[in-house]
């Protein structure tokens, strides 16, 4: 069966915002007005003007998710939950008792799948964030508008939560969306972007009246519908899966990401929202994602912490500091679960590299620094496991240089890790039924800033990382498929050939079931 092809549709969208005019051409018949409704008291004391422009943003989002005409998912139907009053202003009350609401209707009825728009944004709220979680947990797709005040969406909710696909806006150029001093938002917290610039789409003043907008709400709107057609396809993907495949089938490197902060670049990313393609074959397909930790700011441990879903493993853990003060990282258990920890000073961020990977068994093997000797050595030692990924953390601040003794470039089937020999080593080992893993290394053979090193055709990277570890080397992280190792500049700190690293990334691929 065709992807788009008509069905009795499981899926419904919920749109918490403003009103709906449910009588415009591009979804009449479609929208559904709940008698919930939670605005701000000052709401009724607005001007004619304002109460006249009730329903303007509401149309212009409903119309761009399911309209006839200008809708990514045609014929979908729509829920409209009243939080923000005439002006766009809200409470996080409101909020919280809209997403309260959400969360008993699909508990009562866990069959159908529910698409949550959130085109709204409110300062960092903890009990948001947690209340969203809850959604989520419960099956719903929550997708949110990362806000338009051009800084870190990390700040704001529910762009921040991580149970939330976050949206932040692009222009029909796929460069960031601007307007003034104001633009997207970006950063860590960002899972994607779509079109938010000057779109065309339903307008209240008549039924067949349309009116250009712009902004992060629109570019959610896009991805909400998207969401709603990968649903209507496959309506037993989980959030997780969901989520892995629309950052897989995304447009990458599309962005300039110059128009970022410089310490945001990296960890924004550079994935602009498209659909699927006709059919979802996924083969021997591993579907990875990459997770930043949140910014000390806004972290209570000493360590920084990335986190994967529940649904996924935590196959690969790497570190980066724009100050180049780190002192690695390790896999930890918190409660039940993996989490990649990074040490070092205020700027130093951990990069969890998460995956699907059904019936999977994995573990972490530590070798503590062997002090003596070249390097410290781990391997995985159940012959029914591969190496996922490798890392390595130390507790002296500046490591000493020793010489290389790994080849420049190769290709193998590896079976352990290998680091410092002041610090300790850890190898991330799984098994899962048909799982293949292989090692692709680089040395360079001249200084350089930034080296990379890319998984083949048909491979996912699983982990990133660099040894042996010094202190020129600011970190690696995984940028879709490929390694992506920085260093300080030759200038800065004056290093010699023997400081270069060599730059290892591990992919890895589902063989299918019956064959070699």
């Amino acid at each position: 069966m065709s992807l788009w092809e008509e069905r009795d549709n499981p899926v419904e969208v919920y749109l918490l915002g403003t009103s709906i005019e449910p009588n415009h051409m591009e979804i009449k018949g479609m929208i559904n007005i709940s008698n919930f409704e939670r605005v701000p008291e000052e709401e009724w004391q607005s001007t004619r003007r304002q109460e006249d422009n009730c329903e303007s943003h509401g149309t212009h989002l409903a119309a761009l998710v399911s309209g006839q005409n200008v809708g990514v998912a045609k014929d979908i139907n729509i829920h409209s939950l009243r939080v923000l009053n005439c002006q766009g202003k809200g409470t996080v009350s409101g909020i919280l008792m809209g997403l309260e609401f959400l969360w008993k209707k699909l508990v009562s009825n866990p069959s159908k799948r529910m698409v949550v728009l959130l085109p709204l944004v409110s300062g960092h709220s903890q009990s948001i964030n947690d209340a969203c979680k809850r959604l989520a947990r419960a099956g719903a797709v929550l997708v949110a508008a990362a806000g338009n005040f051009q800084s870190d969406a990390c700040a704001y909710s529910p762009a921040s939560s991580p149970e939330v696909i976050t949206v932040g806006a692009v222009n029909f150029l796929d460069q960031p969306f601007t307007q003034g001093p104001l633009g997207t938002n970006y950063g860590s917290c960002v899972d994607i972007f779509a079109p938010g610039k000057s779109i065309v789409s339903a307008d209240e003043d008549c039924t067949i009246c349309y009116v250009r907008k712009s902004g992060t709400a629109q570019a959610a709107a896009h991805v909400a519908g998207i969401a709603a057609l990968m649903l209507t396809a496959q309506p037993n993907l989980t959030v997780a899966e969901l989520k892995q495949r629309l950052l897989h089938y995304a447009t990458s490197n599309a962005i300039d990401d110059t128009w970022f902060p410089v310490e945001q670049r990296v960890k924004t990313p550079n994935l602009v929202a498209a659909l699927p393609p006709s059919t979802q074959e996924t083969g021997g397909q591993m579907f990875c994602r990459t997770v930043w930790s949140e910014s000390r700011g806004l972290r209570l441990t000493h360590a920084a912490e990335a986190h994967c879903d529940p649904e996924e493993e935590l196959l690969g853990c790497s570190s980066f500091s724009q100050s180049g003060k780190r002192q690695g990282e390790r896999v930890g258990i918190l409660g039940n679960r993996r989490v990649c920890l990074a040490f070092g000073d205020s700027q130093v961020s951990a990069v969890a590299r998460c995956c699907l990977l059904r019936r999977a068994n994995c573990s972490v093997h530590t070798a503590a620094p062997a002090l003596v000797g070249l390097k410290t050595y781990t391997h995985c030692p159940d012959p029914d496991q591969v190496l996922t990924g490798c890392s390595s953390h130390w507790e002296v601040e500046n490591l000493g240089v020793f010489p290389h003794t790994t080849p420049k470039r190769g290709t193998n089937l590896p079976r352990r890790c290998a680091g410092h020999k002041e610090a300790s080593v850890h190898a991330s080992c799984c098994h899962a039924p048909g799982l293949q893993c292989t090692t692709k290394k680089y040395r360079p053979l001249s200084p350089l800033e930034k080296v990379t090193v890319s998984c083949d055709a048909g491979w996912t990277l699983t982990s990133c990382h660099a040894h042996p570890e010094t202190s020129v080397t600011l970190g690696a992280f995984p940028v879709d498929n490929t390694c992506v190792v920085r260093h300080q500049g030759p200038d800065e700190t004056g290093r010699t050939s023997e400081e270069f690293v060599i730059v290892i990334a591990i992919c890895c691929r589902i063989q299918p079931s019956g064959q070699a």
